[in-house]
């Protein structure tokens, strides 16, 4: 009998849509508006970016904000440079594919890509009109998410979240087609139609017995890899680590980081990891959606992100209190929402095509 992704997505708490998760939380968020004395006060969290990380910030310049040495060459090819251009900067920064192809302003993972070769690359940007983050692919097989804060004054900061994405495999047994083995495996059957898109010209193909094959490199759950519950590698060495590198980063107090990294021993020591992303207050503690660990549910998913909430707030109201850092105007923030909106959709419709 063949398994119902829809039905699987419906019945398990881990796959329900987002607002399943803030709906019920709303009125706590409202509560907390109203002590602060402003609808909007926590787009103040993270200064040195826009709304503080809201969505509509520029990922590229969100990124610059880190140490050379800690993130991956990148380049930002805008939706006016021509094709001559794009050349001229690949050669100019020493690009091999393949690499990673994303909107500056993106969501969900949304037309996120691994691109193996020129002529994908130029097929993309003709499909993707947006500016676009070309970014050199890390090798590395392991990524963690660090959801970590700072409260402003405070010389050291916590770990709160630690999420490892575990991304997709497959093995050959000699017999069954890419194809065939998507819809066996227990989690990829749930995101065959995306595997699909991705591996179109291999569908047919038969893997060798003990073979395996990645599905997707790309560390989102809407891409289908699976978030495991990471927080007990939570300690001081780790927190240490992640405090040496948040500590250059100036006006970034809350939000996750997502490493790439050879080994966890390695990375430590501050060796072979890169930072892909730096996320502001939109990020979550992600490590909620392991629903097979022994701890998880679906409430204790809303008390954690509520509590993270908390420690938002928490800064937002120190920051304006001892920075005199101004609340932002809600009529400009409400119409940065209003354009996010009708960007997802854009970005959301062009990911849903096959190109």
């Amino acid at each position: 009998m063949k398994r119902n992704p829809a039905y699987v997505k419906f019945t398990q708490w881990e796959h329900w849509p987002t607002l399943a998760y803030y709906l019920p939380l709303f009125p706590f968020f409202l509560w907390r508006s109203v002590k602060a004395g402003h609808p909007i006060f926590y787009t103040i969290a993270n200064p040195a970016i826009l709304f503080s990380g809201n969505g509509t910030e520029s990922k590229f310049k969100t990124l610059d904000l880190l140490p050379e040495s800690l993130k991956p060459k990148s380049f930002l090819f805008s939706q006016n440079d021509s094709i001559a251009e794009l050349q001229k900067k690949i050669l100019e920064n020493d690009f091999d594919f393949p690499l990673i192809a994303k909107p500056d302003i993106g969501f969900r993972g949304y037309l996120v890509k691994k691109i193996d070769s020129m002529g994908a690359l130029q097929n993309y940007l003709q499909h993707v009109k947006e500016d676009i983050i070309i970014q050199e692919f890390i090798p590395y097989e392991n990524e963690l998410g660090i959801f970590y804060h700072r409260i402003p004054g405070h010389k050291k900061g916590r770990i709160t979240s630690v999420t490892i994405k575990k991304f997709i495999k497959v093995m050959g047994d000699g017999h069954l087609t890419l194809a065939e083995l998507i819809q066996k495996d227990n989690r990829a059957f749930l995101y065959a139609d995306l595997f699909q898109a991705i591996h179109h010209d291999k569908l047919g193909h038969v893997l060798n017995k003990g073979e395996k094959m990645t599905l997707s490199v790309i560390g989102n759950h809407s891409k289908g890899t699976q978030f495991i519950n990471g927080n007990h590698l939570i300690n001081e060495e780790l927190e240490n680590f992640t405090d040496k590198i948040c500590q250059q980063v100036q006006g970034w107090y809350y939000g996750r980081l997502d490493v790439k990294y050879n080994s966890y021993e390695q990375l430590l020591k501050g060796e072979d990891f890169k930072i892909i992303e730096v996320n502001g207050i939109i990020s979550e503690p992600t490590h909620i959606y392991d629903a097979t660990h022994e701890n998880a549910s679906y409430f204790k998913a809303l008390k954690s992100i509520n509590s993270h909430w908390d420690i938002m707030a928490t800064i937002a109201r120190k920051l304006h209190r001892d920075q005199h850092i101004p609340y932002p105007s809600v009529l400009a923030y409400f119409k940065n929402m209003l354009w996010l909106r009708a960007h997802t959709r854009k970005l959301k419709k062009l990911n849903a095509m096959d190109f």
